[in-house]
């Protein structure tokens, strides 16, 4: 897929974002919203930047000489504008102020009470732009006696309780606790942090004021466990590790087969009925023990140990081509090379090439996608302040003459 095609305005090319956030949960957020069309001015520490430029290897160069940007931050900061800034800095403070009042949205991600000294906080900017949409992403939130501590996306799996029901059941081989594979309470805060700021703009359509979100990673880790976390609610019994199996259905995990390994994805009874069928055990179907979701449920050890049994008489390709025909959810397990090469994920296009200062580069696509106004690819990655001239000049209106004086005071 070309990122040439998307020069349409997306569905929020009205809306201009100044993005404080460095790492993933704000940066991924605030990526987000500039796929959908938002004006993204990221704002980045002078020499250094974002902290996950270097957070490598793979590295993509623009130059021989170049030190390089990690292919984490070319994850989560494309059709972006980079501006340096020293926000410790009073000059450099006023020119965020500046830059605040002509934004929709601002993301931050510091630690609480640190724009506040600043006076870059909530109230200092909504008292020059009352429109403003301001979101503060931190491990712990604003208040409760864990909001100064900082914190990272693995503490809070395992804070979160994610971790507990993750991993190797006890009495297995290789049994513990074990993280996702991906910085998934980042991920998710991204996600939470993106629907509550376009909530707050359609608010602000209403009440013609903007608002302050307060998201916390380890409110969003908590809520990620869903169903499970309802489970005990309800039974009081604490969730505990099943490996790939599934609490309230059976069989529903990884089995073994010649060669490689299926996920069996039996949803209710009659896909259950259906699987029988296809694998040619019609008896377990009318089995007392496995007839009805409850009873498969009791006797999971009996029921998924037959599966096994009968998983491994066959190739892995052999069985979903088998399952697929008689309408059993089922699925490999892909290396994420083989997912990329599969017809369904070409066809989507989540592979989107775009020219990057290094040359031709790869990024994931977003799966959001709209009928009318697409989401669009227009810019790769930044390099470090690559748009802080073009910003100052466009945006504030500065001229070339202030700019170079903020240049040499190193505010810029």
């Amino acid at each position: 897929m070309s990122a040439t095609a998307a020069k349409r305005p997306g569905p929020l090319s009205h809306l201009r974002v100044l993005d404080l956030s460095r790492v993933l949960a704000g940066p991924f957020a605030t990526q987000n919203l500039a796929d959908m069309g938002a004006e993204v001015i990221k704002v980045e520490k002078p020499g250094d930047g974002d902290d996950t430029r270097a957070w490598g290897p793979p590295f993509v160069k623009a130059s021989p000489a170049d030190r390089g940007d990690s292919a984490y931050f070319l994850s989560a900061n494309r059709n972006k504008k980079s501006i340096t800034v020293d926000l410790a800095s009073a000059p450099g403070q006023q020119l965020i102020r500046q830059l605040a009042e002509k934004c929709d949205i601002v993301v931050e991600n510091y630690k609480v009470g640190t724009l506040a000294r600043y006076g870059l906080d909530y109230a200092s900017l909504s008292a020059l732009n009352p429109r403003l949409v301001y979101c503060s992403i931190t491990g712990f939130g604003q208040t409760g006696p864990y909001a100064p501590r900082p914190g990272y996306d693995f503490v809070f799996q395992g804070m979160g309780g994610l971790m507990s029901i993750t991993g190797v059941p006890e009495g297995q081989p290789g049994a513990g606790p074990m993280k996702v594979g991906v910085a998934v309470a980042d991920l998710i805060t991204a996600m939470y942090a993106t629907s509550a700021i376009l909530g707050a703009i359609e608010q602000r359509h209403i009440s013609g004021r903007g608002q302050h979100i307060d998201i916390a990673l380890l409110d969003c880790l908590i809520a990620l466990t869903s169903f499970q976390t309802l489970n005990w609610f309800v039974s009081g019994e604490v969730p505990q590790r099943l490996g790939n199996g599934h609490p309230n259905i059976v069989p529903y995990q990884v089995f073994a087969c010649k060669g490689g390994y299926l996920i069996l994805a039996v949803a209710n009874d009659g896909q259950f009925r259906s699987f029988c069928q296809a694998v040619g055990k019609p008896e377990w179907a009318e089995d007392a023990r496995f007839k009805i979701g409850t009873a498969r449920g009791a006797n999971r050890a009996l029921l998924c140990g037959m599966v096994a049994e009968l998983m491994l008489t066959r190739t892995m390709h052999e069985w979903i081509e088998l399952l697929e025909a008689n309408n059993v959810p089922c699925g490999p397990i892909n290396n994420i090379d083989q997912v990329f090469d599969d017809p369904q994920v070409q066809h989507r296009g989540m592979r989107v090439s775009m020219q990057h200062a290094s040359g031709p580069l790869s990024l994931l696509a977003s799966p959001m996608r709209f009928g009318d106004l697409p989401v669009r690819y227009e810019l790769p990655p930044p390099l470090l302040g690559q748009h802080t001239t073009e910003v100052l000049e466009q945006v504030l209106g500065l001229s070339q003459a202030q700019i170079d004086t903020l240049r040499q005071q190193r505010i810029v």
